[in-house]
């Protein structure tokens, strides 16, 4: 399926970046449609079970939870907060995930964890504010929702290996670029740094079949780092 507004985003991207604008080319629509139908507290929840697994043992852990929890499509919070923790176990759940899934349960009824239609009026960073004080809970996880299950379109996860190595490869970088420094390049791609790191992803993918195209030109990264350096000198030399 593919986005509804894919031509006006690629025809921005390749516009203002003509090395992103090789791999879009490469890659072919940006067809991204985040599922808007997930609840927070079920998108969380899965994501809490998914951490540090592959993708098939994640899965058969999240079906064998929402089956421990009883009848009900996806538990309910209290329904979580009520298990005992030796049952969850059962479903394979570690115990810091099971203390992360009820403290989750506990802030969603709490309203820290709000309704859909409530995150629906608040920008990213006070999504960010509030979900990242859930245990386990961290920004990259809260952008990932951003992304995928609230359809915001100008998310750059910089801390996410598949983002940086996507544009190491695309951009010819001898090294990963650190995230201050890609954040500070990827400010030209807003406001569609969403579809620029999905096809940042896609520059994994074509590297590694072979058809990722060479960058058109070389780029110079913002010298973050230099400036960090420079302005603590400034402050050992005050002191």
């Amino acid at each position: 399926m593919r986005n509804p507004k894919s031509r006006a985003i690629v025809k921005h991207l390749s516009d203002v970046d003509p090395v992103l604008a090789g791999v879009i080319k490469a890659a072919g629509p940006y067809t991204m449609v985040p599922d808007l139908s997930c609840p927070p507290f079920q998108s969380l929840a899965k994501a809490i079970t998914h951490q540090q697994l592959n993708g098939i043992a994640a899965q058969s852990i999240f079906r064998r939870f929402i089956a421990a929890c009883g009848p009900e499509a996806f538990p309910a919070p209290k329904t979580v907060l009520a298990m005992p923790d030796a049952q969850l176990r059962t479903a394979g759940l570690s115990f810091a995930k099971i203390a992360a899934l009820k403290d989750l349960a506990t802030k969603t009824i709490e309203g820290i964890v709000p309704d859909r239609r409530t995150l629906s009026k608040l920008d990213n960073e006070a999504i960010i504010e509030r979900l990242t004080q859930v245990r386990g809970i961290g920004r990259w996880t809260v952008e990932m929702m951003l992304m995928f299950q609230l359809g915001r379109p100008d998310i750059l996860p910089v801390d996410d290996f598949g983002v940086r190595a996507g544009f190491r490869f695309a951009y010819g970088l001898r090294k990963m670029p650190a995230p201050k420094v890609l954040a500070a390049y990827g400010v030209r791609w807003a406001p569609h740094r969403s579809a620029a790191a999905w096809y940042l992803w896609r520059a994994i993918e074509l590297k590694r079949t072979g058809k990722l195209p060479a960058p058109v030109e070389r780029i110079r990264m913002p010298r973050v780092r230099r400036l960090r350096r420079k302005a603590r000198l400034k402050r050992q030399v005050a002191h």
